[in-house]
């Protein structure tokens, strides 16, 4: 069974650096796209930042700058630098992923609380 599992939230102060990780577990064929959504109370799910097996990545234009995706293939697990952190940027953080196995479906992590304090 395919997992997703999220490292690295926690508290910080608003100027301060936090680090994600998500690590895929069980198996499967490939991992064609991994993304970072946040959802903050009382607001929809939105996507912070993506990046496709190739490398390309993409971003919100509110972290632009800020915040750094990167993917380690070899281990499966794609990551969140965070830095300048705003109290704006207090969510949920959930990790996304398109994986292949008998078919291609979209899988989401359990999420991880960032929480920027001023």
């Amino acid at each position: 069974q395919v997992q997703l599992v999220e490292s690295g939230g926690g508290l910080v102060q608003a100027g301060g650096s936090l680090r994600l990780s998500c690590a895929t577990s069980g198996s499967f064929f490939s991992i064609s796209y991994m993304g970072w959504y946040r959802q903050a109370p009382g607001k929809q799910r939105e996507l912070v930042a993506g990046i496709i097996s190739g490398g390309r990545t993409n971003y919100a234009d509110s972290v632009k700058g800020r915040f750094t995706i990167s993917r380690d293939n070899a281990k499966n697990t794609v990551y969140l630098q965070m830095n300048s952190l705003k109290p704006e940027d207090t969510a949920v953080y959930y990790c996304n992923a398109v994986i292949a196995t008998m078919i291609t479906r979209n899988y989401w992590g359990q999420g991880t609380q960032v929480t920027v304090s001023s």
